[in-house]
């Protein structure tokens, strides 16, 4: 059942001027949540630029991982671990709405009519996996992971979304150029991440493996990360997919992007250049109609880790970062 808040919520930001120093986010942080004893991890991300894509050279790639122009990325913060399913039923079960929350001291107001939440599933999304302590929420559609960046913000004061498809990968390569962050070739890849040949077909608690050099846990491998991106037939022809515009949405539904790879494919699914679209497939047992927008029947292997930028976008920007054309 659908549940809004009979309420108009505000989100309070904390306002950083847009000529913002690289020193504005030096420092890692841990968000919290008042009323309980969950958290997120957020690591800064310094600024910089990277080649995108792989390269001619790079075993597996696809067309639609050619080399684009040099991306220039502004700093900014990723959760250092998938979000769980603990930290995700906060926002299904909404027990925090009422709880005073610590927001920053200069916020700035953006008012929202309402959030929506997630439905509560009735069956088990985990498909026997278990959502117990640590382990990666999966089955939710890219609308309920940005509907949880919403929820999370006006919780907050933060303004939190999925990265980018070009955040994710800066972030995932930490600096390197080569397949994996750890070099060409997958014989360390089981020190790294849950993946086909490791996993015994489940996903795994996060953070058991071995960080990547920014200190992100399970950016390959374990469940797949939905990000903000085109979909995959706008490959990047000498350029970047979307011109620089970071809210360029799919045109067609069931062409959304996840990345990393998860504990069901192959270690060429998860080199930093990989990509992949969703499928209608991954709503084949939904016996719904018009199928969920909230929940996957059939990808278990799909979750996402969330963002944040010191530099609030306007409030225009803010609903496009959110809200999808089209229903997943």
């Amino acid at each position: 059942m659908l549940r809004l808040l009979s309420y108009s919520v505000y989100i309070l930001m904390l306002f950083v001027a847009k000529g913002h120093s690289q020193q504005a986010i030096a420092q890692d942080y841990t968000q919290s949540f008042n009323g309980t004893d969950l958290t997120i991890d957020m690591v800064a991300i310094p600024p910089g630029s990277f080649l995108m894509g792989s390269s001619a050279q790079e075993q597996e790639r696809t067309t639609d991982q050619n080399i684009a122009q040099s991306m220039e990325l502004a700093p900014f913060w990723i959760s250092s671990h998938e979000i769980t399913w603990e930290v995700y039923q906060l926002f299904v079960n909404r027990v925090l709405d009422t709880v005073a929350q610590v927001r920053p001291s200069n916020p700035m107001q953006v008012d929202i009519d309402a959030v929506a939440g997630a439905t509560v599933p009735y069956v088990d999304m985990s498909l026997g996996m278990g959502t117990g302590p640590g382990l990666p929420v999966g089955n939710i559609t890219q609308k309920a992971a940005s509907a949880f960046c919403e929820w999370l913000s006006a919780l907050t004061g933060h303004f939190y979304r999925l990265p980018t498809e070009e955040e994710w990968e800066y972030a995932a390569r930490a600096g390197t150029s080569t397949a994996y962050y750890f070099g060409n070739e997958d014989q360390e890849l089981h020190e790294h991440a849950w993946y086909y040949g490791n996993s015994q077909g489940t996903y795994h608690p996060v953070g058991q493996k071995k960080p990547n050099p920014w200190g992100l846990y399970d950016i390959y491998g374990n469940v797949a990360e939905w990000v903000l991106g085109i979909d995959a037939e706008h490959v990047h022809q000498g350029k970047s997919k979307n011109n620089g515009d970071p809210l360029v949405r799919p045109h067609m539904k069931n062409r959304k992007i996840v990345r990393g790879g998860s504990y069901d494919d192959d270690p060429i699914d998860l080199r930093s250049a990989a990509r992949r679209p969703s499928s209608e497939n991954w709503k084949m047992r939904d016996p719904q109609f018009p199928k969920s927008q909230w929940w996957n029947t059939d990808a278990p292997f799909v979750g996402f880790r969330i963002v944040r930028h010191a530099t609030v976008p306007s409030k225009e920007d803010i609903r496009r970062y959110w809200v999808h054309k089209y229903n997943d």
